[in-house]
């Protein structure tokens, strides 16, 4: 069996939109996952034990289930609920479902991310701020958060590389991501073989470049 490779270039434009959208759903996934993630750590840390079991609730949830589960339930799942809820038919989009199906399940991961990241910084910077007059939540945003998301930007990038990966997974929506993209050109000139082995590669140079830049970090901010 021959290979043959020059039908990629034809297919350029179609291959960078779905790049573009695997990057527009990685990146809004990473920060929502981030920002949803610190304030379930926050919970978690809390002295409120309600505060503390309704986030330890939500982590082990979503990190027990997969995440293809997740994306299917807020497409198929979600409208209907909103419907049951206001009344009327509310589509949510296929692209929508799945930005907030990475931010609620991402957050579950970065959580515990930025809760080691926290626990990570010495208590005696917690008690000098508070003895200085410093709020629990002043405390936290300037003096707490600050080091601790230093010392997690290599883990939080490792996530995001896996997060990266994970996009594929929106073809169960009939999203057309980066992979979807490779596939379906590929099938449309009967190259499937050689479109699929074009798209591990691009996946592989992303993913392996960004490891070697979060052993990079690694290794400065050990030092």
């Amino acid at each position: 069996m021959e290979f043959d490779f020059s039908g990629i270039i034809p297919a350029f434009p179609g291959l960078w939109n779905g790049m573009v959208m695997t990057l527009k759903l990685m990146v809004m996934g990473v920060v929502g996952g981030i920002v949803l993630g610190t304030i379930l750590a926050l919970m978690r840390l809390s002295s409120s034990k309600l505060l503390s079991r309704v986030a330890g609730a939500y982590v082990n949830y979503f990190r027990s289930i997969p995440l293809l589960l997740v994306i299917t339930w807020f497409y198929l799942a979600v409208p209907f609920v909103l419907r049951w809820i206001t009344g009327e038919d509310t589509p949510i989009g296929a692209f929508t479902s799945c930005v907030v199906a990475f931010m609620m399940f991402e957050a579950a991961y970065f959580c515990e991310i930025v809760r080691a990241g926290v626990q990570s910084i010495p208590k005696g910077q917690m008690a000098a701020a508070q003895a200085m007059g410093m709020t629990y939540g002043q405390t936290m945003r300037l003096i707490i958060l600050p080091q601790a998301f230093r010392k997690m930007t290599p883990l939080l990038l490792q996530q995001s590389i896996i997060l990266f990966q994970d996009t594929s997974l929106v073809y169960t929506v009939g999203l057309v991501d980066f992979l979807n993209s490779a596939r379906s050109n590929g099938d449309i000139i009967g190259r499937s073989n050689e479109f699929l082995i074009f798209a591990g590669v691009v996946y592989f140079i992303i993913s392996f470049a960004a490891s070697l830049l979060v052993k990079r970090l690694q290794k400065r901010f050990a030092v």
